[in-house]
């Protein structure tokens, strides 16, 4: 890597001797959050209402096509840059990170790796350039982790490709302009499915977007059903060859779990940056209680743990831009993130006592917004597998 671990001083964050570039990027998204964001998330997230136009100004700044080239509507940079960026913001919102992440890995993803430049002259340069945005439709009620128990169908008929079916746990629905499907296009000759991506405008006819998830945390960002009642798209609207959905979606999830890892990362700094806070002011027994051993402890395993999760994820990034393999990486670098942000932000709450466990304070909002990182873009157990194949050339069940 062209970085290199630094030191941690009391709250600070692990830093890195990032490019020039890439300092620049996390210091104008740091001040961004700082003065137009941060003052809105309590409201935001108590009312369960989605930040429109907080997602506009991010678009209009360049930050919802970070890794993706200019010739594409994208910022030019790369995915370490998107890493840094992704954490930035989960460690002010988690929400908000989430939407961004899944637009710009999910939504985005599959148009820049599989579509014909018209697609990405349509659909690919507005998302990225953030003018649209974008979600990515694969999860449904009986096809989560097995895929290939996918029940949309897709058939063409009269030029035009008529999808049927519905989806489930879509972040950005309802929000978005632009949707990536995956859809059973027929079966091949194991009896397996066949399943092919499709492009969906928003308006296209007979798409509807159901009911809104009430979740356990991430609250402004919208989670909902999307419903394919014969939706005709056109038949230049399939995406990448037909019945090469699963390799594409396979792809597209291995850079998806790199910035899933990173809102991991910020969630789990915003934990250590509130504890260790909290730990300096809060005395008992005459003395901060950071100076107890109990306590002391807990936040050096939280910072311990953080700084190697973020090399996990730096280095799954830094393998990605250089065309490298990364799937091993990736699913190490989101496995272990998200596991550290799960403990770090349990620990937060314990650490503040009494104060943790009510909304007053955020630390019970990174521990509950933490939780999806351990679970989205494929679950720790998934992920576990991923990384036993990889390592054993063996098919693990």
């Amino acid at each position: 890597m062209n970085h290199v671990p630094g030191g941690v001083t009391g709250s600070a964050p692990v830093e890195f001797e990032l490019p020039p570039e890439h300092r620049l990027l996390r210091d104008a998204i740091r001040d961004f959050l700082a003065r137009e964001v941060e003052p809105v998330v309590a409201a935001h997230e108590r009312e369960r209402r989605f930040p429109g136009e907080i997602v506009r100004r991010i678009g209009e700044l360049g930050w919802l096509g970070i890794p993706y080239p200019e010739d594409e509507g994208g910022a030019g940079m790369d995915t370490l840059a998107y890493a840094v960026a992704i954490e930035e913001i989960a460690r002010t919102w988690g929400s908000l990170a989430l939407i961004v992440a899944a637009h710009t890995s999910l939504g985005c993803g599959p148009l820049h790796i599989a579509g014909t430049p018209e697609q990405k002259a349509q659909f690919l340069v507005p998302m990225a350039s953030g003018r649209v945005l974008g979600a990515y439709g694969l999860t449904e009620p009986g096809a989560g982790s097995d895929a290939g128990a996918t029940r949309t169908t897709a058939r063409l008929e009269d030029g035009a490709w008529v999808i049927d079916g519905g989806k489930r746990f879509i972040t950005n629905a309802g929000r978005a302009g632009t949707y990536v499907v995956a859809a059973r296009t027929g079966s091949r000759p194991d009896g397996s499915a066949e399943v092919s991506a499709f492009v969906v405008p928003a308006d296209a006819p007979g798409f509807t977007v159901g009911r809104l998830e009430d979740k356990m945390g991430l609250h402004a960002s919208a989670t909902g059903e999307l419903h394919f009642d014969g939706c005709r798209i056109p038949a230049g609207n399939l995406l990448g060859e037909q019945g090469n959905g699963f390799p594409l979606f396979l792809q597209v999830l291995d850079g998806g779990r790199i910035s899933i890892a990173s809102m991991a990362l910020g969630l789990a700094q915003a934990a250590l940056d509130a504890a260790t806070s909290y730990a300096r002011e809060r005395r008992q027994f005459g003395r901060p209680i950071g100076s107890f051993q109990g306590v002391a402890f807990m936040v050096a395993d939280m910072a311990t743990e953080l700084a190697a999760a973020r090399l996990l994820v730096h280095r799954a990034a830094w393998l990605k831009d250089r065309g490298r393999s990364y799937r091993l990486e990736a699913a190490q670098a989101k496995l272990f993130a998200s596991e550290v942000a799960s403990r770090a932000t349990n620990a937060a709450v314990q650490i503040h006592g009494g104060y943790g466990y009510v909304e007053e304070y955020r630390v019970e909002r990174y521990l509950r917004d933490a939780k999806l990182t351990e679970i989205g873009e494929g679950t720790s157990q998934i992920q576990r597998l991923v990384i036993a194949r990889e390592i054993l050339g063996l098919r693990v069940v």
